[in-house]
């Protein structure tokens, strides 16, 4: 037992020895082309991924829109639109920060193509000011079958938000994507530039005006992409990414307007992804803060860089609440696609480092201050566990090595390409004939990161292990800064350089402030950490007289816990449930003396009126 026990030690302590250098560049250009393998539509004629063909040359059609184009997700054929956006955004993000590098490696063309890709797509999704179709096809019925995406038989129906059924984390994160996608061809076309930065400024007004969840309108996105986090980050994102598209103080002004009531000040995370944007955020302020843009916004704009800070310490062990790493040094989030975190952790890391090193700062954390080059050998370390330094020495990208995963838990890859066998495949024959065959891919899934090994390093390649074998776009989008980055080498890097091109103006006038969205009451103030949304639910006939019900929700939207709250409520007729009445106020009900930052409340009221005045009268914030 000693003995076995030993082992990996021994494995981890010859890591350094048994593994040379990577080649940066080979996995850089690998991982952009991963993406054209990930395209729905019609295919250019320079498609380089040549096992794939035309696929959901319908989306929309039922609609009356034009839906064809956009990315599949992972090894499945929905397009999501959320993931997609935040995949977009990365891309843009990594090309803005070490364009010279792609443009060195030679890659720089196929990246701002990959972007594109993304980009045309959302702005076919944005038909509308406030419409943005969020979804095509539906993952319960994909799931169930098992189809190349040329083949596809799956219900393609396209689900869209709008006034009436909002979603503020869907639209702020397509907003910024396009925003940041505006700065990545303000150069080589500045008519589609300022294209994408006219959708980013609908999109953005879209999501502050009529805010709510995205998948409480699209609810078949529940079970996929459920938005955990709500919509306040997206709204800071966005934002910020306006902010850097358009250098429009208007969205300067925002973010240290809304800074703590939002979140942006006050969360201090351990992780970032698709649907958490709190440390992106942080980072991009602390940007602005180092390029002297802040002004009179500095208290505000530095509370934002001490909680990017925060998470920076906590990747390389020396915050106060630090990062979960495997035996191996990779970190550790979850169980289901963990690499997802990895790379964007890592990115965040490797431009804050080149910000702080531009910057000439360090980094100050609980354990004391530290060199910004420790952050990117801490990226590096996260890439290089990636590409085969790890106790399995497993590459984890697929073609990069020799020892990388042969069956991946995607659609297109394990079943035979439709140019070489045309013959079509039905939904449950490609689980029967493909799915269960234990054997390697009959195409190469060139460049896809899949979700990686579990917690204590270890790694199942067989295809029905869709936690571990699975790959996503949000995972590689990341990973194109970091590459090109790291094959960069030690050249002069100054990010903190506003970019040379000048801002395209506009092709709308300057955005008024977006008016908050209309709730009954409105809140008795726009800064409070308080929310009060009311809406009927429901209506009957009886005895010829009308009655309604009405839902209201109280929501803390602050970062610290909601105690003694009181409401005030006149014009109420009828029965009440879910409050304790004290006097002439309402409070929490019996069981709840608190709620906690981001939770809601919900009592509801039967009356044959319009609704209620409700409002706050007091309440302690600890």
């Amino acid at each position: 037992m000693r003995l076995i026990s030993m082992a990996p030690l021994f494995l981890l302590l010859c890591l350094p020895f048994a593994f040379g250098g990577h080649d940066y560049n080979q996995a850089l250009s690998k991982s952009i082309l991963f993406f054209e393998a990930q395209r729905s539509g019609y295919l250019p004629h320079n498609q380089r991924v040549t096992w794939r063909a035309n696929s959901g040359l319908n989306d929309g059609k039922a609609s009356g829109v034009d839906l064809v184009g956009g990315y599949y997700d992972a090894g499945d054929n929905v397009k999501f639109g959320l993931p997609m956006a935040f995949t977009v955004t990365m891309m843009s993000w990594s090309i803005i920060e070490y364009r010279k590098q792609m443009a060195a490696n030679g890659e720089l063309g196929h990246a701002m193509e990959a972007v594109k890709w993304g980009t045309d797509y959302f702005i076919k999704a944005h038909p509308q000011p406030y419409v943005l179709y969020g979804e095509v096809g539906d993952g319960n019925s994909d799931h169930y079958c098992w189809q190349r995406p040329e083949d596809m038989t799956t219900d393609r129906h396209a689900y869209k938000i709008d006034p009436s059924n909002p979603g503020s984390d869907l639209a702020g994160e397509t907003a910024a994507a396009m925003a940041a996608a505006s700065i990545v061809f303000r150069r080589s076309n500045p008519a589609y530039s300022r294209e994408l930065l006219r959708h980013a400024y609908q999109l953005f007004e879209f999501a502050d005006k009529y805010r709510g969840k995205y998948d409480s309108s699209i609810t078949v996105a529940q079970k996929y992409y459920r938005s955990i986090s709500g919509y306040n980050d997206e709204l800071l994102w966005a934002a910020a990414w306006l902010y850097q598209a358009s250098n429009n103080k208007y969205y300067l002004n925002y973010l240290a307007k809304n800074g703590d009531s939002m979140g942006g000040t006050g969360w201090a995370m351990t992780e970032f992804g698709w649907d958490v944007k709190y440390a992106g955020v942080q980072t991009l302020v602390a940007k602005f803060l180092m390029q002297g843009k802040a002004g009179h916004h500095t208290p505000v704009f530095e509370k934002y860089r001490q909680k990017a800070e925060y998470f920076m310490c906590s990747l390389i062990g020396k915050g106060s609440r630090n990062i979960q790493k495997t035996p191996g040094g990779l970190i550790y989030r979850q169980r289901w696609n963990n690499m997802q975190f990895v790379t964007s952790a890592s990115f965040l890391a490797t431009v804050y480092s080149d910000y702080l090193t531009s910057y000439r700062g360090s980094l100050k954390c609980a354990a004391g201050n530290v060199a910004p080059s420790e952050l990117l050998s801490f990226a590096k370390s996260q890439v290089d566990y990636l590409l085969g330094d790890n106790p399995r020495a497993t590459s984890y990208m697929v073609g990069y090595g020799n020892n990388y995963p042969r069956q991946v838990h995607h659609r297109g890859s394990s079943i035979v390409s439709i140019k070489v066998n045309p013959k079509f495949v039905a939904c449950r024959q490609g689980y029967a004939t493909w799915y269960t065959r234990k054997a390697s891919d009959p195409n190469v899934l060139t460049g896809a990161l899949v979700g990686g090994p579990d917690a204590y390093d270890n790694f199942a390649d067989e295809r029905d292990n869709y936690e571990q074998t699975e790959p996503a776009t949000y995972n590689n989008a990341p990973l194109l800064g970091i590459l090109a980055r790291l094959a960069g080498g030690h050249g002069g890097y100054n990010q903190l350089l506003p970019v040379v091109a000048p801002v395209p103006n506009p092709v709308i006038a300057k955005p008024k402030p977006a008016p908050k969205p209309k709730r009954t009451p409105t809140p008795a103030s726009s800064s409070s950490p308080i929310t009060i949304n009311q809406k009927m639910t429901t209506s009957w006939n009886h005895k010829g007289k009308t009655y309604y019900r009405y839902s209201t929700v109280v929501t803390n939207k602050s970062y610290k816990t909601l105690k003694a709250l009181k409401l005030s409520i006149s014009k109420l007729y009828g029965p009440i449930w879910g409050l304790t009445k004290s006097g002439n106020s309402y409070g929490f009900p019996e069981w709840l003396n608190s709620l906690p930052a981001g939770k809601s409340l919900e009592f509801v009221y039967i009356h044959a009126a319009s609704p209620a005045d409700v409002s706050v009268s007091s309440y302690n914030i600890a």
